[in-house]
């Protein structure tokens, strides 16, 4: 019997599923900021300008469902022209159900899975997002690394590590393809 987690993994999600936010195109000076949440999309823009006119100007709020928003072709365009299309698509994505639960763990849980992968696996891992291959490249990733998979390491080693790196260290040291001639 096959068991669906998707009800289960979703109810783990907060309120905001996604929050994104920063200044929209040129020329415009104006700040953008986007949340969907578990019902609905809210997009609320700031007007940034000199002009005596628009000081104190309250922000414009746009809320709308779902439902709508994958319906709604001009707010779509409104998110792609601020945000660009890989935020659109996002967008769209978790309008219609889609989560990426992967993306929404923390670093110190990535950490954890990370540290029960073969080198070569988190490589291909590394691959899959830009998130992924930061963790995968991270100080930290690679003093797990050195720290639980190298039986040379010893104490007296973390102040050159600290210095060089934790990356650099494990492949200057402990890394059999860095060695020529030893076994």
């Amino acid at each position: 019997m096959v068991t669906d987690l998707r009800p289960k993994m979703a109810s783990l999600l907060g309120d905001h599923l996604f929050q994104f936010s920063g200044q929209g195109p040129p020329p415009s000076k104006d700040f953008f900021q986007l949340i969907v949440s578990r019902n609905e999309v809210i997009l609320t823009s700031w007007k940034i300008s000199v002009r005596l006119g628009c000081k104190g100007v309250a922000p414009k709020q746009q809320k709308i469902s779902h439902h709508d928003f994958l319906h709604q072709k001009t707010l779509q365009q409104e998110v792609e022209a601020v945000f660009g299309d890989r935020i659109l698509e996002h967008t769209k994505l978790l309008c219609k159900g889609k989560f990426d639960y992967l993306e929404r763990l923390t670093d110190d849980i990535l950490l954890k899975i990370l540290a029960n992968l073969e080198l070569k696996d988190t490589t291909q891992l590394a691959q899959v997002s830009q998130r992924l291959r930061e963790i995968c490249d991270s100080e930290k990733f690679w003093e797990q690394t050195v720290r639980n998979g190298c039986a040379d390491f010893t104490r007296d080693m973390e102040g050159i590590a600290s210095a060089m790196g934790w990356r650099k260290m494990f492949f200057t040291f402990f890394h059999t393809s860095g060695r020529k001639g030893q076994q």
